[in-house]
């Protein structure tokens, strides 16, 4: 596989590549670079987590990239998750490693690093002090998105480090490339910009994009692109809203119910959930689409890549109910594996009732 051929595949997983030159000179010294993807372990793995994510390691690991898989236990202890039991944290951490493995990962391409390990390393925390001690109070508070929180919900001193630490992460593990999603832009922009008067490399920022919840958003609200983007991540798929949120050990009855109640006005592609499922899951695991429709109204037919699905549905040709059943039938397909593994594997199942046992906490 050439260069061209390794980009345009990169490109395709991305929203957005800072910079597409820095990549392709890393990629021209290094034939298998080293990526950095990282959550914080919380609650029951949901669409974003245990099948999107999946997805797009497995189209960066096709160009040779090689990832360190971060489990930010320390920060969910830092932003109160699971009411801020470490133990509890573990657990979830280890259950998002079945996951992965179900959803067909190859994780002997992928180094488990969790954060706790880096958390008690005195070397870690002087890297921690001296990005903090790069950019300001200001700065910091500007990042706090990062941990899904805005400036007025900082309920403790603590949450403030959160920034500062995540780009000590970069420099710690050492990684050529931060493969995050657009909500984590910020801490990663900043890790670029400091990184040279700290004497660390300079990562190559990949941002996916941030699945929409099922509830979507109108594009009307938009003034612009930065705020569409904001817009964007505010609409994300969350677990703390289950109504508008597939996980991977719901059933194909409970997916159906819930697309069939998914945002998704006629010929409105921008903001509408089922088409961005299209897009993102379904033709990046399949070859084509099939629409199944009474013969009165034209009958099944087959859409063989995204873009004449996307004209087919903006002319009005499609109907929103026929996309949502044929989108909610491939993503029953991709779940399958994964939730058949908890219910079949003893000690996934344990794991999983353990998880599911847990009282979510933001």
């Amino acid at each position: 596989m050439d260069i061209e051929e390794k980009i345009g595949i990169i490109r395709g997983a991305a929203q957005e590549i800072v910079t597409e030159d820095e990549l392709r000179a890393l990629l021209q010294q290094k034939a298998d670079p080293i990526a950095y993807d990282g959550f914080e372990p919380s609650g029951l793995a949901h669409l974003p987590v245990g099948v999107y994510r999946p997805l797009l390691l497995k189209e960066f690991m096709r160009t040779g990239i090689r990832f360190k898989l971060l489990l930010a236990d320390s920060f969910a202890w830092i932003n109160g998750k699971l009411g801020g039991d470490l133990e509890k944290i573990r657990l979830v951490g280890k259950y998002f490693l079945e996951v992965w493995e179900a959803a067909g990962v190859d994780m002997s391409k992928v180094e488990v690093v969790w954060h706790k390990d880096l958390f008690d390393s005195g070397d870690y925390w002087d890297k921690v002090m001296r990005v903090a001690k790069s950019h300001s109070e200001k700065r910091t508070k500007r990042c706090l998105t990062i941990a899904g929180r805005k400036e007025d919900e900082v309920k403790e001193t603590a949450q403030l480090f959160y920034p500062s630490m995540q780009v000590a992460d970069v420099f710690q593990l050492g990684v050529d490339i931060c493969q995050l999603g657009m909500d984590q832009r910020k801490a990663n922009m900043l890790a670029r910009e400091i990184a040279p008067a700290l004497g660390f490399k300079k990562p190559v920022a990949i941002h996916h994009r941030m699945l929409l919840g099922l509830d979507g958003y109108s594009s009307a609200s938009a003034a612009d692109e930065a705020a569409k983007k904001e817009m964007e991540i505010e609409a994300k798929m969350s677990k703390s809203k289950p109504a508008t949120c597939i996980f991977v050990h719901d059933s194909a009855d409970e997916i159906a119910k819930k697309m069939a109640k998914a945002y998704c006005p006629p010929k409105i592609v921008e903001g509408n959930p089922v088409m961005e499922y299209a897009r993102e899951i379904v033709f990046r695991a399949f070859p084509s689409l099939e629409i199944k429709r009474d013969a009165k109204f034209g009958g099944t037919i087959q859409m063989d890549s995204y873009a004449a699905l996307e004209k087919e549905f903006a002319a009005g040709k499609i109907h929103p109910m026929d996309l949502k059943n044929a989108v909610a039938g491939c993503l029953d397909e991709l779940i399958e594996p994964v939730r058949s593994h908890f219910e079949k594997d003893a000690d996934a199942r344990k794991l999983y009732e353990q998880v599911k046992g847990f009282e979510a906490t933001r």
